[in-house]
């Protein structure tokens, strides 16, 4: 494809997906086992990613509603604050945000243009190039913290060239194994990557077994280390409401993310805010309780256990792997409804026999594939689906499906949406 000066933004990306490995559309082949190409796309740019603060997320499950939480805290406490996450669920500019403004798209026009001769040379992944950019962009435009997650792992991850001001690492569950090992204990060696020498890192959620693990190479790296449920305790008080508990002080949240599973994300979100505080941050209680409570509308943070409609109940979630399954399939339990719906897509790279012997026999499932070639074939799914005694018709696209659905449920039923974040990503209501 000519590349030239004149390239409008649909154009750039179309360079970009056509030219560079994309995981999330390709898979593992697009997965890079080392840092060089970005520490030599960072030096071409003159090491953007030392002219900001940063705080570094990584973890298998909860590390985006993590990474949104502690970005809209610290914008309501007046830092001009950077958040890069990934993939995208609607646009390219989502991974890149400034107080919750997507990146211009004329800033990825040039940079593109700026950075294509270096990219002929290097080759480098997609995701490669977007680390880049967002580090370029946040140094360009003075931005005082970033929070950057992870995107695979955290040890070879792009996003570890940074040293941040707190580690975090959220959960660890099974997924991409065939990346980053087939234990707990490989896959948590492989996370704790991002603790730095000396730097205080958080623990969300402790976990027998890999605890250990996290202690040793704290203590190797002689980095301080919470463990941030052993410090918090968040428990639900009512439908909306939260109440969190760090020693004699209590926190009442009314968290517009309602996934119970956030009860798990939100100890490692307060400690690490306590950690930035002890190294001279300026943040107080009211900052905490506004940011949060504002998370989505500060951040644009979607498909978290997101409402669609209320009459029937009509849910989607992002959760893919066994855990964030698992996670949505309890809190569908703790609704009351007449008949569940459930539209279903998954990936071909994943371990789907595990995941299909957990959804329920009793619902009745559309099966969909999302739009890129990592896409499990919906007829292929629907196949593998009948030797877990699951039952329905397959609807390839997931807003068909979402239409046929309603027009089956009643409004005393539930329709749920998920499988795939890129199922939930081509939701035009989203």
């Amino acid at each position: 494809m000519q590349f030239c000066a004149c390239m409008t933004y649909q154009q750039t990306l179309d360079y970009l997906y056509a030219n560079l490995p994309m995981f999330q559309r390709v898979g593992a082949v697009a997965f890079k086992k080392d840092l060089t190409n970005t520490i030599e796309l960072c030096r071409i740019l003159g090491d953007p990613h030392q002219k900001f603060k940063s705080i570094h997320v990584a973890g298998t499950n909860g590390k985006g509603s993590t990474s949104h939480m502690l970005a809209s805290v610290l914008q309501s406490a007046g830092y001009k604050t950077g958040l890069y996450t990934s993939p995208h669920l609607k646009s390219f500019t989502e991974r890149i945000k400034i107080n919750g403004e997507e990146v211009a798209e004329q800033f990825v026009i040039d940079f593109v243009e700026r950075i294509k001769p270096h990219i002929e040379i290097i080759k480098p992944s997609f995701f490669e190039i977007t680390v880049a950019m967002a580090f370029d962009y946040f140094a360009n435009q003075g931005v005082e913290i970033a929070v950057i997650e992870t995107g695979l792992g955290g040890r070879l991850d792009s996003t570890n060239v940074i040293t941040p001001e707190v580690s975090v690492i959220t959960n660890i569950g099974y997924d991409h194994m065939d990346l980053l090992g087939d234990t707990l204990d490989k896959i948590a060696f492989e996370k704790a990557g991002i603790i730095k020498r000396s730097i205080p890192v958080v623990i969300s959620e402790t976990q027998p077994g890999i605890e250990k693990l996290f202690n040793n190479i704290a203590e190797e790296r002689k980095a301080k280390i919470f463990f941030a449920d052993q410090e918090i305790s968040c428990r639900k008080i009512s439908s909306g409401q939260i109440e969190c508990a760090c020693g004699n002080e209590l926190l009442t949240l009314d968290l517009p993310l309602r996934g119970s599973y956030q009860l798990k994300n939100l100890p490692g979100v307060l400690q690490a805010l306590n950690v930035l505080v002890g190294r001279g941050f300026r943040i107080n209680q009211d900052h905490i309780k506004h940011g949060l409570e504002n998370v989505i509308l500060q951040t644009g943070l979607k498909g978290r256990w997101q409402q669609l409609s209320n009459s029937p109940i009509t849910i989607c979630d992002t959760g893919h792997n066994l855990d964030g399954v698992q996670a949505v399939l309890e809190q569908i339990r703790t609704y009351t409804f007449s008949r569940l719906y459930i539209i279903w897509g998954m990936v071909k790279d994943k371990d789907r026999s595990k995941i299909l012997a957990l959804l329920p026999t009793d619902a009745y499932y559309f099966f969909c594939q999302a739009n890129i070639p990592r896409a499990l074939d919906a007829q292929t799914l629907q196949h593998e689906a009948k030797n877990f005694n699951l039952a329905g018709e397959v609807v390839p696209d997931v807003n068909e499906a979402l239409a046929k659905a309603r027009l089956q449920a009643t409004p005393n039923d539930f329709i749920f949406i998920g499988g795939s974040t890129f199922v939930v990503a081509e939701l035009n209501e989203l």
